[in-house]
């Protein structure tokens, strides 16, 4: 007789011992193995390249130093961060570098250090009209250079035709249609405006981090540079330092990030801006808290645009109207002073109080 232990007994056996005793069989639940071999090292033989450091030094000496695309917040090369507050012109200061870096040309103070490289500016905001109202007058339209090419994303796209689609999450089909224009256009810098529009946008971080890293990817097989535009979440009233926690997930995605920089608004003039540099990987940082750079949002004729007006400090571009408005006050009291005025002749003439004209001047 062959005897058959419960770990090893046929299932047919089960069947009929079942049938013998009159009740249905049920077979077992085989449990699955899912336990995988480790991989063997030698299979990721070339996955790290490992010099001496005296070496390393030799090759990082024979590479090519890289080029400046937006004075020294964004270099050739790099995944680049802008984000700021709704509002604020980031996709304006966004399409305003990418028109001169097509021309090879000078943004404002910030050198362009290419000569006229393809930039292919991929829009998830704006309509084709709402593009077009933005860079004309109604009897003028802005010329953009040729370089600068604009891709608008087509929802109408059909894709029934496309074998084993439903395995592909939209953000591959997005950065597929993207890798596409790149190798077609010969792409040489993408701007992403932005990112809230791919894998959940930066409040998910885990689902950011995979485009992301996507990203990275493409960066390094067609040797792009790579501006990624992203929103920040509404502040509350009081006026702040923009910091790197402005950015949802932004622990997490500036470490993936070579550089990045922000748009604020001044608290003393709404029309007045401020870019500031968060993070850069290529130099020491130039436009921080200390040294930011002024701009305006303005449309002088055909074309939104930023016209930059200089430098300062953060902190003072978010003081308050009523100490603006105490500062130019004592300012004309002390010009009133320097004339030979006496207290009482500016009180009169500034239609202040004694009290005020006192306590300013020698407060």
């Amino acid at each position: 007789m062959i005897d058959y232990s419960l770990s090893d007994r046929p299932e047919y056996i089960e069947q009929l011992r079942a049938e013998a005793r009159g009740i249905a069989y049920r077979p077992a639940k085989r449990r699955k193995n899912n336990s995988v071999a480790p991989l063997d090292p030698n299979e990721a033989r070339y996955l790290f390249t490992a010099y001496t450091g005296n070496r390393w030094m030799e090759v990082g000496a024979r590479e090519p130093a890289a080029k400046m695309l937006f004075g020294k917040l964004w270099y050739e090369h790099e995944l680049c961060f802008l984000f700021a507050n709704s509002n604020t012109g980031k996709s304006v200061l966004a399409v305003q570098i990418g028109d001169a870096i097509a021309r090879g040309a000078q943004g404002g103070p910030f050198a362009c250090e290419v000569q006229g490289a393809n930039v292919l500016y991929a829009d998830f905001e704006l309509s084709s009209l709402q593009f077009h109202q933005r860079y004309s007058d109604g009897a003028n339209e802005y010329a953009f250079h040729d370089n600068f090419i604009r891709a608008q994303f087509n929802p109408a796209t059909d894709t029934s035709n496309i074998r084993g689609i439903d395995q592909y999450s939209t953000d591959d089909w997005l950065i597929a249609g993207l890798e596409y224009r790149i190798r077609q256009l010969k792409t040489r810098v993408l701007i992403i405006d932005n990112i809230s529009c791919l894998g959940g946008g930066t409040s998910n971080a885990a689902a950011a981090l995979k485009i992301i890293n996507k990203l990275n990817a493409l960066r390094a097989q067609y040797k792009l540079s790579i501006l990624v535009l992203a929103h920040t979440p509404k502040r509350n009233n009081k006026p702040m330092p923009v910091t790197i926690d402005d950015l949802h997930g932004s622990k997490l995605l500036i470490n993936f990030a070579d550089s990045a920089f922000t748009i604020g608004v001044s608290n003393t003039d709404n029309s007045q801006r401020y870019i500031k540099q968060i993070k850069q990987r290529s130099t020491q940082p130039v436009y921080g808290e200390d040294n930011v750079a002024l701009c305006r949002l303005e449309k002088p004729s055909d074309c939104l645009r930023f016209r930059f007006e200089g430098n300062s400090t953060e902190q003072f571009q978010l003081r308050n109207a009523a100490a603006v408005e105490r500062e130019k006050l004592s300012e004309q009291m002390r010009q009133l002073t320097a004339e030979g005025n006496t207290q009482r002749q500016i009180s009169e003439q500034l239609g202040v109080s004694l009290c005020k004209v006192n306590r300013l001047l020698n407060g």
